[in-house]
């Protein structure tokens, strides 16, 4: 009977042990979960949401314009940044009269909170780099404002996959 208990025991601990660290390896190479502290990507992502992060979005693909994707901000590494790819490598960007354009064509942003209210670029984004700029465009502090304007491809943490609000206030 004793040895019947300790044998139930131990299976628990394995099954314990076995979840633990299968939480371990998806949180630290599959998925992971980031707080958004800011308005930048309202209306889209609002200040308070919890947004969950695909690690291996780009294993076999590119990014594409209008991804949503979590980077260390490069101005400052220490932060993680929340903004869409907007630029893609050797396009130029410029925004002028509200809108953005990519190598001359306005670009459609029907997720854009409010146009533009000052011109920048136009910049050329090298190769493996992107230009990043968050929804609420005026509240963004954005590729137009690093000292390193573009995102390195190998910078990207994961791209967004999912978004669900702070739901703390019901405890």
């Amino acid at each position: 009977m004793n040895h019947r208990i300790v044998k139930e025991a131990l299976s628990w601990v394995v099954v314990f042990v076995i979840a633990i660290a299968l939480a371990f390896f998806i949180n630290r190479f599959v998925i992971f979960k980031v707080e958004v502290p800011t308005g930048s990507m309202e209306n889209t992502i609002i200040t308070g949401d919890r947004v969950i992060t695909f690690r291996l979005s780009y294993l076999f693909s590119e990014p594409k314009r209008g991804d949503i994707v979590v980077f260390p901000y490069p101005d400052d590494e220490e932060d993680d940044y929340i903004k869409r790819i907007i630029g893609l490598p050797g396009e130029i960007i410029e925004g002028r009269d509200g809108l953005v354009y990519i190598n001359g064509e306005p670009l459609d942003e029907p997720y854009v909170r409010e146009a533009l209210d000052r011109d920048f670029g136009p910049y050329e984004i090298p190769e493996d780099h992107y230009f990043m700029m968050g929804d609420n465009r005026n509240e963004s502090h954005d590729s137009r404002f690093w000292d390193n304007k573009f995102l390195a491809r190998d910078k990207i943490k994961g791209k967004a996959i999912l978004k669900y609000p702070d739901i703390s206030w019901l405890n």
